[in-house]
């Protein structure tokens, strides 16, 4: 079976956003700083990467079967236009289907009865592949729940100021994480790795 990882691109201050959603143009400057062409499934999202980041991100996207997502992540990016750039079944953690979609489509699958439910729906997809969760309120619930095997972390060289912070108001914490399990530093961002302990 498959790990349940979170990754997310934070700032050097902690935050995955920066006040009213900004930031986004800083934190995420390694996904167009290189020579290497990554593909999408979304034409709208281009990825052009340098050798080291692309040695980080491409076996994410490989080893990677579903991704779980809450609604205010969905509704930001309007359901990314009908499909997810990585091209992944997403599972959307929310108290009701948005208009227009089915509760189980093609790209997503909508689940309203917690965490622990959409996560095991994510991993029946995944068929045995990683399930990645998104930043913020998903990552801080599965953590939680003790279903978060591992935290990556794409370091972006910006103090943001403020904004939404990668994990918020964690019942549980403080928790031990092990690692860093890696370290790459590359053009714009350093990758981190960690696994998670619990008590």
């Amino acid at each position: 079976m498959g790990k349940v990882y979170t990754a997310a691109t934070v700032s050097l201050d902690g935050f995955i956003a920066g006040p009213d959603e900004s930031g986004f143009d800083r934190l995420f400057r390694w996904y167009g700083n290189g020579d290497v062409e990554v593909p999408s499934a979304n034409p709208d999202v281009q990825f052009r990467l340098t050798k080291e980041n692309a040695g980080v991100f491409v076996p994410m996207i490989e080893n990677t079967g579903a991704l779980v997502v809450g609604r205010r992540l969905f509704d930001f990016t309007n359901g990314w236009g009908g499909r997810h750039p990585l091209g992944r079944h997403v599972v959307v953690l929310t108290h009701s289907v948005p208009e227009g979609w089915a509760e189980r489509g093609e790209n997503f699958t909508f689940v309203g009865d917690g965490i622990e439910s959409a996560v095991a729906t994510a991993r029946e997809i995944a068929g045995g592949r990683d399930v990645g969760v998104n930043g913020g309120t998903i990552a801080s619930q599965c953590l939680e729940a003790r279903l978060l095997d591992e935290i990556w972390v794409a370091l972006a060289p910006v103090l943001l100021g403020a904004g939404r912070p990668y994990f918020d108001e964690l019942r549980n914490a403080p928790l031990d994480l092990e690692g860093p399990l890696t370290v790459l530093d590359a053009k714009d961002v350093t990758h981190l790795r960690y696994r998670v302990r619990y008590p």
